[in-house]
């Protein structure tokens, strides 16, 4: 399990004194913490070591948030990425849930909620506690140990979130699991106003696996229920 005293997160953020505030409130909780304070140094930063959690701005100088988030996914990092936003429109967090982004925050927040918020992501980025580390789908290799998702041989590249949706629905493959679980079981948390999350997360994932017939077809709607994946 990780540790928050071995959990390294990078924070970007211009704003000198929510970064400061941030910084001081994370090490006194252990994990270690450094930071960027635009986009391009974002970039840099997430790219040229090893973390474990990024927590981004939208508002970035040099490069928003929005573009930060796509290149890291672009770059294959599936580093779980935490989003804070100053902005209420929701499709501005869905904007950001598809560019790969795991979760969001609005500004202002009570540092509680991004706590938990962070605890529930390092949480989830964990093997799951089982005997198995692969499953097998046809061309579909799903590989819990090496957190890797293999199309025909081809890692896709996935968010962290994504990687966690996947894993669960192959856990309970042939199982209809309900929108509310994905959100308590994969997210670590349960509200209506989220259900939206769980469909575009699925939309990501279906888009991805589009590159074969059989893998295109494994995820299915059971309409009015939820979703299941079919051996």
């Amino acid at each position: 399990m990780i540790s928050p005293m071995h959990a390294r997160i990078l924070i970007v953020e211009d704003e000198e004194s929510l970064r400061s505030f941030l910084g001081d409130r994370l090490r006194s909780e252990g994990y270690s913490v450094e930071f960027g304070t635009n986009g391009k140094e974002g970039f840099e930063r997430a790219t040229s070591r090893a973390f474990d959690l990024i927590i981004l701005d939208i508002m970035l100088p040099q490069m928003d948030g929005f573009e930060l988030c796509r290149r890291i996914r672009e770059a294959g990092m599936a580093t779980p990425t935490l989003i804070l936003t100053a902005r209420g429109q929701l499709e501005d967090k869905l904007k950001g849930l598809k560019i790969g982004a795991d979760d969001y925050v609005t500004k202002p927040f009570e540092v509680r909620e991004l706590l938990a918020r962070i605890e529930a992501l390092l949480r989830r980025t964990l093997p799951p506690q089982s005997h198995v580390s692969l499953y097998q789908f046809g061309s579909l290799q799903i590989d819990l140990l090496g957190t890797a998702a293999i199309l025909n041989g081809t890692a896709l590249s996935l968010s962290a979130r994504e990687f966690q949706l996947l894993r669960y629905l192959a856990e309970h493959a042939g199982k209809t699991l309900s929108r509310e679980e994905l959100l308590r079981e994969v997210w670590g948390y349960s509200a209506d106003a989220y259900t939206r999350t769980v469909d575009v997360h699925i939309a990501s994932l279906r888009t991805k696996l589009r590159g074969d017939v059989q893998a295109s077809n494994l995820i299915q709607t059971v309409k009015g229920l939820g979703y299941k994946l079919t051996p």
